[in-house]
């Protein structure tokens, strides 16, 4: 629908034109930070042999690293889902460390890298409601703190080459074991070429009562990211962990193949938050997992709304009797986007619960694909899931598809699943403008009403972050 602009009109629009350019420009600025080593594009041995040695890293990991490159080679590509001939790993640089090494004081992080993350509100969010922080830059970690409340507990949170060399028992005994690399092609990569990430370890009965957050940032162009997050808490432990994504526009292809191992003991409670902000160069194929012993839970929070295209399908193992699984996520898809995400479960121990909520809105040709999961095993009686899925479309060229799975094979299991697909509604439109409101208000606020129910469960802060980015995501969306 076309308006013709009075001069207040115009005024209007041109301002709202300059704080968009404002508001973008928090994610999407480039620091021209020369890196320290920049490994030449593609994949061979010596890249993840050079990977490794530069480390110092022990035999029995650069043998994983080796054995993952054969996987990978051997692997066929997804025969399903978003195409990816786009993809060209010799055009990719696998490993690109910045000219620091790890610091705890924010006051010896290089200038340029420094700015990076103070414009993102990085340690801003530490000071005021954070109980420990890393932030990765390109390959590496390049700062992590805990607060001494939080390491007086006895919790470990320190970046995953630490964790190597401190924890190298607990490392080697949990890494890639949930995620192994002959799950799918990228997972191979991943074991082969991973760096950074974050390591946690909440002792038994520990409760952490101030999260923690780890923040990646892609600078780098034609570059990959591939950090490893572990988390490990034993029985009775309580954590909320958050993580943050974002990287600059470029105009070549950039690749994120990272992996998240969430180990949650007996009664222990894990709460997983995301907001992803890839840029729309970016090819997300993350993998997460998540197991859940008796009584334990997993929460995961997911709001995606950058990359070219994502594959990312967060899952839950549910081992224990009683334990519990809960998937909240929204994903806005714009121009240029393909975002096929979701969740999965398996249930395969008594009197297990799952619940999986999604929201999916898709604009300006937009595609969004949500895929569900659920699989309750014969060892799974009474199990209860519900799965609901729901999809906007806010024009005609856009599209949304929900698959769902569902794999039954225990008699007495309670299962539920609602889906719904639509476009926006003309007639609320129509009446929020008879009460005054733009088109694009009006359109704006029924979008973040759809999207509400995710917001609340986000940190403030996130929470604030997503509105703003549907906000932006509204902007120039009328004709």
């Amino acid at each position: 629908m076309h308006h013709s602009l009075d001069k207040e009109g115009a005024d209007m629009q041109a301002e709202k034109t300059r704080l968009e350019e404002v508001d973008l420009s928090r994610y999407d600025f480039i620091e021209h930070a020369e890196p320290a080593l920049r490994l030449a594009p593609g994949l061979n041995e010596a890249v993840v042999r050079a990977i490794s040695s530069e480390k110092g890293e022990p035999s029995w990991m650069l043998a994983h690293r080796l054995k993952s490159l054969e996987t990978y080679h051997e692997m066929a590509m997804p025969a399903w889902g978003p195409n990816l001939d786009e993809l060209d790993i010799g055009k990719i640089t696998l490993y690109s460390r910045p000219k620091t090494g790890m610091n705890d004081s924010w006051d010896d992080v290089p200038e340029g890298i420094k700015d990076t993350f103070e414009r993102l509100g990085i340690p801003e969010a530490e000071r005021v409601s954070l109980g420990g922080v890393g932030a990765q830059f390109d390959s590496e970690v390049v700062y992590h703190k805990v607060k001494d409340e939080v390491a007086a507990q006895g919790v470990v949170y320190c970046d995953m080459e630490t964790a190597l060399r401190e924890h190298e028992d607990l490392v080697r005994r949990y890494f890639m074991k949930l995620v192994p690399p002959s799950d799918h092609k990228y997972a191979a990569l991943h074991g082969a070429i991973w760096s950074g990430g974050s390591f946690v370890h909440v002792p038994r009965d520990v409760k952490v009562s101030i999260p923690l957050q780890s923040y990646f940032r892609l600078n780098a162009e034609g570059a990959g990211q591939f950090e490893h997050t572990l988390i490990i808490l034993e029985p009775g432990a309580d954590l909320h962990f958050i993580e943050g994504c974002s990287a600059p526009k470029y105009s070549v292809i950039n690749l994120h193949a990272g992996c998240v191992e969430l180990f949650v003991g007996k009664g222990a409670r894990l709460r997983y938050s995301t907001v992803e902000n890839w840029s729309k160069n970016m090819m997300n194929l993350n993998t997460k997992r998540a197991r859940v012993e008796e009584k334990g839970t997993i929460e995961w929070v997911s709001g995606s709304f950058g990359s070219h295209i994502s594959m990312l399908y967060p899952s839950s193992l549910l081992v224990g009797e009683g334990s519990h699984s809960e998937f909240t996520g929204i994903t806005f898809a714009g121009k240029g986007q393909v975002l096929d995400t979701g969740s999965k479960v398996i249930h395969s121990a008594a009197n297990t619960t799952s619940s999986i909520n999604t929201k999916s809105i898709s604009k300006n040709g937009g595609h969004s694909i949500t895929r569900s999961e659920v699989i309750i095993t014969k060892a799974a009686s009474h199990a209860k899931s519900t799965v609901s899925c729901e999809s906007l479309m806010l024009d005609s060229i856009s599209r949304s598809d929900t698959i769902p799975a569902m794999d039954i094979r225990c008699e007495d299991a309670d299962i539920g699943h609602e889906a719904r697909i639509g476009r926006i509604s003309e007639q609320a439109i129509f009446y929020l403008m008879s009460r005054g409101l733009s088109e694009s208000e009006a359109k704006g606020l029924i979008v973040r009403g759809f999207a509400e129910p995710i917001a609340k469960e986000l940190p403030m802060e996130y929470a604030v972050e997503m509105n703003n980015l549907i906000s932006l995501e509204m902007e120039g969306s009328i004709g």
